[in-house]
């Protein structure tokens, strides 16, 4: 890495924090990083990583110790987070597991629920995925037509899903089905591994992020006991709300770490590759591009640091992680492009580390929330109604 001077987090990271961070830092480093293109040619991460990570903490950290959490508060989730950024590990799907679709049972699961699911969960036994997206809806999950027809005692389900994260390693999917008419007429149904009925199509082929397992999951008269029902049937567009918030936080966290690494590693490199007898980096053109991704992060950097104490605070969010999400998933985009210049044609060729965060940034501004959507959530803040 580089020298880049950065102002100190406002973020009031104690000793105890600090610990943990060394420790995820030098597990991705140790464990992950050596297998990186063992994982991309896979398209997919090895269950061992999940026990493992499982067995030092570092899954759900912020649950119930009576689960197996450690208890601790959310800034520990957000270091896991910039963590795996920072080690460039862009298809772990323990973002999404620990704190997308875990969250939804400990929410929203009853006491027999969560006693017999977040144990496996929280020691990366019991992997989880969340299935909202559909071929025909995409982001509007008012308009699934995954259907749970109510038989008595279990629900029979039927329909597709499409764009699943940790899809085909998942033990147990959290299903988005309806059970009613309209947005009120959406339940959250757990299926789990070898149902029958419950197939997993093939790992999507992808520009980028190539180890995250993304897949279609098909459901064939899958027989769905009313025991694996979160919450109360017909209220699951309610529970998804309440989950999106923190979903979209830690997305931006993610691609905020992750453009400081582009920029740092592109400094670096700028300071190195000479041309014309001097380093590119002397040229005022490089200087002045440079200077200004720097400026446009240390700016965002502030925003989303005030945005996750209030979210670690309790307050809600809704409008200001959406702004963070559209904020940092543009400009990592946006400086992904810009510092892959600056490479040449070494920025083209897939052995260097900024083509493959160039590929991976490109997702980020559609997944958990396109900008288009956060920013008609962002309207709403300005008093902006559409008609």
């Amino acid at each position: 890495m580089t020298n880049v001077k950065r102002l100190p987090r406002s973020i009031p990271f104690t000793a105890e924090h600090n610990e943990f961070r060394k420790m995820a830092a030098s597990f991705f480093q140790k464990e992950c990083v050596p297998r990186i293109a063992e994982w991309e040619a896979a398209g997919e991460v090895t269950r061992d990583i999940w026990e493992k990570a499982g067995s030092l903490g570092m899954i759900c950290p912020t649950f119930p110790e009576a689960y197996g959490g450690l208890g601790v508060d959310f800034l520990y989730s957000v270091i896991m987070s910039e963590e795996q950024a920072r080690a460039d590990l862009s298809g772990i799907g323990f973002p999404l597991h620990s704190d997308v679709v875990a969250p939804y049972i400990l929410n929203f699961a009853n006491d027999e629920q969560k006693k017999r699911w977040l144990p496996g969960v929280i020691a990366g036994t019991k992997i989880l995925a969340i299935a909202m997206t559909e071929p025909g809806t995409g982001s509007d999950l008012a308009a699934v037509t995954t259907r749970a027809e109510d038989k008595g005692d279990y629900y029979l389900l039927n329909g597709s899903k499409t764009f699943i994260s940790n899809g085909y390693l998942s033990d147990l999917c959290i299903v988005v089905a309806r059970t009613g008419a309209g947005a009120s007429g959406v339940s959250l149904l757990v299926a789990e591994r070898g149902m029958p009925g419950f197939e997993r199509g093939r790992k999507l082929k992808k520009i980028g992020m190539h180890s995250q397992d993304t897949a279609e999951l098909h459901f064939s008269d899958v027989k769905i006991p009313k025991a694996n029902l979160l919450g109360r049937p017909n209220a699951g567009f309610r529970y998804l709300m309440h989950g999106l918030a923190q979903e979209r936080l830690i997305v931006a966290i993610a691609n905020m770490i992750s453009a400081e690494r582009i920029l740092d590693e592109t400094v670096k490199y700028c300071n190195e590759r000479r041309a014309f007898g001097k380093p590119i980096g002397a040229f005022q053109n490089t200087r002045f591009k440079l200077v200004d991704m720097y400026v446009e992060q240390e700016a965002a950097r502030s925003y989303l640091d005030r945005v996750i104490m209030l979210h670690a605070a309790g307050e809600k969010t809704t409008c200001e992680a959406s702004a963070a999400k559209l904020q940092c998933s543009e400009l990592l985009q946006a400086h992904a492009s810009k510092c892959l210049q600056f490479f040449g044609g070494y920025g083209f060729m897939t052995e260097y580390p900024i083509a493959k965060a160039y590929m991976d940034s490109r997702v980020q501004t559609i997944y958990a929330g396109t900008s288009e959507i956060m920013r008609e959530i962002v309207s709403k803040n300005l008093g902006l109604a559409a008609t």
